[in-house]
């Protein structure tokens, strides 16, 4: 039975979450301040966690910069503005459900979430492009040997782009084939993902691994 945390300091939203949850065949654990929530997540293992951004004691934002753990996180907040959505992505978050959310479309986006993380792939194959190599079982990439942490989303940005390091991806095509939705709006979705990529490379080695194609969309570049 998959494990979901609730973090949420309303109780009647918390239990509201937690039976819906429970009828769908979760197993839910319930936080009511931030920091309980921080604890829990970096103790326990969850598959998921549904979080508030306005919690005591600490921000959801600032469980997401400071979490160790890689679980899936979807944003469920009445904070609906733009520049909360983007800031939220920034950070990590899977996805961003704004309230009051509905009941059917929370836990149809929230299944996404949990197939894409639970994503393996069969071929235990590592694809090797240049001095990148990322291990489709593991779930690793490493940059000339060193470990590279990504988030899921970021994993399968990377994994679409090796596959066929030549082709040209559109970021439509890219949002369809991980998000599962084909809607354009949500293409800056891919640009924020795409952008903590290419910052966490840099961290490691100056090349630039990922190259805009202006007009049509980005493409791993083979020229490093």
């Amino acid at each position: 039975m998959q494990r979901i945390l609730v973090c949420e300091d309303d109780n009647s939203i918390s239990d509201v979450l937690a039976r819906l949850l429970t009828r769908h065949g979760y197993q839910v654990e319930q936080a009511y301040s931030g920091t309980e929530a921080l604890r829990l997540l970096n103790e326990q293992r969850y598959d998921l966690v549904l979080l508030d951004l306005m919690l005591p004691g600490m921000s959801g934002e600032e469980i997401l910069a400071e979490r160790e753990s890689r679980t899936p996180v979807i944003v469920i907040s009445a904070k609906g503005a733009v520049e909360d959505r983007l800031a939220a992505l920034r950070l990590g978050a899977d996805d961003f459900i704004q309230k009051p959310f509905h009941n059917e479309e929370l836990i149809l986006r929230l299944a996404a979430v949990l197939r894409r993380s639970n994503y393996q792939s069969s071929d235990s194959k590592k694809l090797v492009v240049g001095d990148l190599s990322l291990d489709r079982k593991s779930l690793e990439l490493k940059l000339a040997g060193e470990p590279v942490d990504l988030t899921n989303y970021e994993f399968q940005i990377l994994e679409q782009l090796m596959s066929s390091p030549n082709r040209v991806f559109t970021k439509n095509y890219l949002y369809q084939k991980i998000w599962g939705y084909d809607d354009n709006s949500d293409e800056n979705v891919i640009n924020i993902h795409v952008s903590n990529i290419r910052k966490k490379l840099k961290q490691k080695s100056p090349k630039e691994y990922i190259k805009t194609v202006w007009g049509l969309g980005i493409k791993l570049n083979t020229d490093n």
